[in-house]
């Protein structure tokens, strides 16, 4: 499994960008296999985690023509993307590393 970073700077945030943003959820989540998006916005600052089955669909993503339509133009001053891949995962009821 692999996660994309989404960390952004951003400037008006209406009810279009929310609308958006979730329009563009479900595109990842139904035609990409996005298997889930967490995303948190504090002041100026968003964190986006999207989690993924493999680096294809990952790329297939970032190439759908809605991605980045608007979000470059007029929602984010600047962003930074990381990809990285789960090595290990374990919630509160497994605490085993």
């Amino acid at each position: 499994m692999y996660i994309v970073i989404f960390r952004a700077r951003t400037q008006d945030l209406n009810q279009a960008y929310y609308e958006t943003a979730n329009h563009l959820r479900e595109i990842a989540m139904e035609k990409y296999g996005c298997i889930e998006f967490v995303s948190v916005t504090e002041n100026d600052e968003e964190i986006t985690l999207s989690y993924w089955p493999d680096l294809e669909a990952i790329q297939n993503w970032k190439k759908d023509p809605e991605h980045q339509k608007k979000g470059r133009e007029l929602w984010y001053i600047d962003y930074q993307v990381e990809v990285v891949q789960v090595l290990r995962s374990y919630d509160a009821g497994s605490l085993s590393i």
